[in-house]
């Protein structure tokens, strides 16, 4: 029996998660997905919505909207979706401060909360795949703070060109993630992360923006754009009891964008 009381129909008949950017987008049609399987699902997001069994409004940006959110969220819970996230045409300072700093922020105080044998899964993002080439970047930030991330960008020449901030914050989170893929292991919380490719969801715009020509070329080599029902299971597959031994990876859900750029850059 969950969190709320009553009982589901399906894998996740049971289990209580709590979805971040439950609003729009991916994170709508997890809440959806999940609830479909048997789950509660407590929404998180900064704009109201109503599609969620429980909802909390904050501000992923704002350490102390974090603080009261996890404050009030209830003991119990059964996995993390951590979804909300910022587009490349938003501030650099923000970018980071909602998609990395306030992501780990969230996670980090909830774990404490979490059931014993829950499972975290932070979505990433295909503009993290060169994670590797921007190591020193990212070990730079290793010790980055909501306080230090304004003078941190400006060191680093982090800015919104080219979608780099973006890019940086997507990086760093897959490497956060796969470096804590044992943190919590005493508990048997697992995390790991899911990197979509281009996704028709309302911020799908902003990428083509910021990436011009890139953004084009990529388009023609996919089939389609994916959507927020191609992604939304492989989250409700990391928030179930069959992901059980899946630790610090990062699930491609790109319609095989990560296996194309592998092949050119190996010269296959």
């Amino acid at each position: 029996m969950g969190l709320f009381g009553g009982k589901g129909s399906g894998p996740l008949e049971g289990k209580t998660i709590i979805v971040t950017g439950c609003a729009s987008g991916i994170g709508a049609e997890t809440t959806a997905l999940l609830q479909s399987k048997g789950a509660k699902v407590i929404g998180v997001d900064r704009n109201p919505a109503d599609n969620a069994d429980a909802f909390y409004k904050a501000d992923l940006s704002d350490p102390e909207s974090i603080q009261d959110l996890v404050g009030k969220l209830p003991d119990g819970a059964n996995g993390l979706a951590n979804i909300a996230g910022l587009p490349p045409t938003a501030p650099p300072e923000l970018v980071i401060r909602v998609n990395l700093l306030g992501l780990q922020m969230l996670t980090t105080g909830l774990v404490p909360k979490l059931a014993d044998g829950a499972s975290i899964a932070n979505l990433a993002s295909l503009a993290g795949f060169a994670w590797a080439q921007s190591l020193e970047q990212i070990k730079a930030a290793a010790t980055l703070s909501f306080d230090t991330v304004g003078a941190f960008i400006d060191e680093q020449g982090i800015t919104r060109e080219s979608g780099r901030s973006y890019f940086f914050s997507k990086e760093a989170l897959i490497v956060w993630t796969l470096k804590n893929r044992w943190t919590w292991r005493d508990r048997n919380i697992r995390m790991n992360c899911v990197s979509p490719g281009p996704v028709e969801t309302p911020i799908l715009k902003d990428f083509i923006e910021t990436l011009g020509e890139r953004a084009e070329e990529d388009m023609k080599i996919m089939d389609r754009p994916g959507r927020p029902e191609d992604v939304a299971p492989v989250i409700s597959f990391l928030m179930s009891d069959e992901s059980a031994w899946f630790r610090g990876a990062n699930l491609t859900v790109d319609g095989g964008m990560s296996s194309h750029i592998l092949e050119q850059a190996n010269g296959l």
